[in-house]
């Protein structure tokens, strides 16, 4: 019979040979010398450390405990070899977990279990069936645990979640509350059937707990059934902390911050959850004034909390309130994880804030958190987007593994700044290391075909995505594509596409080609486009603006009149151009018409100066 070692090993040749190399115990642990196992100190201090396995999180302490457990021939052992395993799976090194377990010859269903989990807890679905299978065809009797175990590896899987549930119905685990419990949660992960699937079992249930009832509440707030959850809420014979806080989560994530602020006044107790959760729904709503006072109110603060307040901070562009508050957070000698730096570098790519995201590049290089993938993936996204894309490709280069998004990062960074032809190097070299590229790679590749001009490319790369790729194209490609043609006068082909393609074109497609139509001076085909945006009730006063434009450099001087009383009509105003720019670690709006910043005088004159130096070259303001 073939060991879960071997199946494993068979499933990972070839482009993964680094990860069956991790799978592998160390030769620290299998030359350690093996002794009989004695009752001596060793043996009890040895004891003690393996009731430390179930905290245990760092891999080069379990390996001294496994070294020495080998050396004891205690790796055999029943109530070790479980310990073992699950404590690989906590150090994430489910691979090691199974050859620890292929060292015990008559496994029993506990040690079966722990396997199952150890791959379940480590998103390995196939491989959780795969002990399920063996441990059947050794005739080890399944228990309620084997079952709730594989439900959670199967969550989301609507047809493998029926087989395990054909299975319990079978062997009559149901009674067992944790089994239905286990059921309901994997149903509600598997679509909006797996959701009628959850319902009908939660019916049919003889008894439920406070679980049953916060698992179909947390199910109807994620499918966006907030009404239904609130009335199951309601309905609630005993709620505890997590109900309130589930509910709390719903109202914050559905913008409804003023009811979720009343029930956050209603719960009984409120934990650190609580507080972070209400405070995160003030921090995406952009409401930072709010959010402060609930988080300087808030009686006990985790790391979470702080990464939500900075990183709200971040995300609005105010530079001086994160960096205090990063600061006052070093005060506390709390350091910020992985996971909070790259949620802060995240908010400092959305709002351009290359001076904190530095901070928290020099921040990951002090903790030694530097060479993390997603680390390396945030810190490639900011400095592309903050347009310091060759600090962006240093990166890139030094990282010894890359990911999908790795590479889609360097494209897209290297696109939107112009390289667009070292892009499609790129995109050639990640197809030859045989990364297979997705949605999100052909908009960067086809945005990079754009700022080149390359047409001809451009319809290659997009007829082959679904022909060579399978990627079906999404309007932001045929988006793309409309651009490129617009841009290069392809006018007619590119209303063609936007009228053909399969989805509904939007404003965004149609302004950009109405835009196209101003630059080529082509009145006829901007007619056409604003017959378009007038069925899709997306006529603004920008675009009304462009119209009167092109009307205006064609003299149809009637035909601007008529653009521009539309726009007054309207009752909008055409919105004001604004850019940002950081100097100094803090951030500058400037808005056209704009007279308020302390350095208006200088920065008018600096403005005519160049004004002066741009006619001296021959170039000619445009009307607007």
């Amino acid at each position: 019979m073939a060991s879960i070692r071997g199946i494993v090993a068979a499933r990972r040749r070839g482009s993964r040979r680094e990860e069956g190399r991790k799978w592998a115990l160390p030769a620290s642990v299998m030359s350690a010398p093996i002794r009989p196992p004695q009752f001596t100190s060793h043996r009890r201090l040895l004891e003690q450390k393996l009731s430390e396995l179930h905290k245990c999180s760092d891999p080069r302490f379990l390996l001294q405990i496994h070294s020495q457990i080998f050396r004891l021939c205690l790796h055999r052992d029943q109530f070790v070899a479980p310990k073992l395993v699950a404590a690989y799976s906590l150090c994430r090194r489910p691979f090691a977990a199974a050859a620890a377990f292929d060292l015990v010859h008559f496994p029993n269903s506990l040690l079966f279990n722990t396997l199952i989990r150890a791959f379940a807890n480590n998103s390995l679905p196939s491989l959780s069936f795969l002990a399920f299978s063996r441990m059947q065809r050794s005739d080890i009797p399944a228990d309620s645990y084997t079952y709730s175990f594989l439900l959670k590896s199967f969550s989301g899987h609507l047809r493998l979640v029926e087989i395990i549930h054909a299975h319990i119905l079978k062997l009559g685990f149901l009674p067992d509350i944790f089994v239905p419990n286990s059921l309901l949660d994997s149903y509600s992960k598997a679509g909006e059937t797996g959701l009628g699937a959850s319902c009908k079992v939660f019916e049919e249930m003889p008894l439920r707990d406070v679980v049953s009832w916060n698992t179909m509440v947390a199910a109807l707030v994620r499918a966006g059934q907030l009404k239904n959850a609130r009335q199951m809420f309601d309905e609630m014979p005993r709620r505890d902390i997590v109900t309130w806080n589930i509910m709390l989560d719903g109202h914050a994530k559905a913008g409804e911050l003023d009811e979720g602020f009343d029930l956050f006044h209603q719960m009984p107790e409120r934990n650190v959850v609580s507080w972070s959760t209400v405070i995160s729904g003030f921090c995406l709503r952009g409401d930072m004034e709010t959010a402060r006072m609930l988080f300087d109110k808030m009686p006990v603060k985790n790391l979470v909390t702080w990464t939500i307040m900075a990183s709200g901070y971040a995300k609005r562009g105010f530079f001086k309130e994160a960096s205090a508050l990063l600061d006052k957070m070093e005060e506390t000698r709390l350091n910020p994880d992985s996971t909070a730096i790259v949620s802060i570098l995240t908010a400092c790519s959305e709002s351009g804030l290359l001076g904190l995201g530095k901070r928290m590049h020099a921040t990951a290089k002090k903790l030694k958190l530097i060479g993390t993938m997603q680390i390396n993936n945030s810190l490639v996204d900011l400095y592309s987007k903050c347009g310091e894309v060759e600090e962006a490709w240093s990166i890139f280069k030094k990282m010894k593994v890359r990911d999908l998004v790795s590479w889609n990062s360097m494209i897209q960074g290297l696109a939107m700044n112009g390289h667009g032809g070292r892009a499609l190097k790129l995109f050639s070299r990640m197809k030859d290391e045989g990364v297979a590229p997705d949605a999100v790679t052909f908009i960067g590749v086809l945005c990079a075909c754009t700022h080149m001009g390359f047409v001809d490319d451009a319809r290659t790369f997009f007829s082959s995505m679904e022909k060579d790729y399978g990627v079906l194209p999404e309007i932001e490609h045929y988006g793309c594509l409309v651009d490129l043609l617009g841009r290069r006068g392809i006018l007619t082909e590119a209303y063609e596409l936007a009228k053909t393609m399969p989805f509904e074109a939007n404003a965004i497609i149609w302004g950009s080609l109405l835009n196209a139509c101003r630059v080529h001076g082509d009145v006829g085909m901007a007619e056409k486009v604003v017959c378009e945006l007038t069925i899709a009730e997306a006529l603004d006063a920008g675009n009304y603006a462009i119209v009167s434009n092109i009307y205006a450099s064609a003299r149809r001087w009637d035909g601007m009149a008529e653009a521009r009383l539309k726009m007054k009509d309207s009752g909008e105003e055409r919105p004001s151009g604004a850019s940002w720019i950081e100097l100094d670690d803090s951030v500058h709006e400037f808005t056209a018409g704009y007279r308020l910043h302390p350095q208006t005088d200088r920065i008018l004159k600096m403005l005519d100066r160049l004004g002066n130096h741009l006619k001296q070259l021959g170039c000619l303001a445009e009307s607007c």
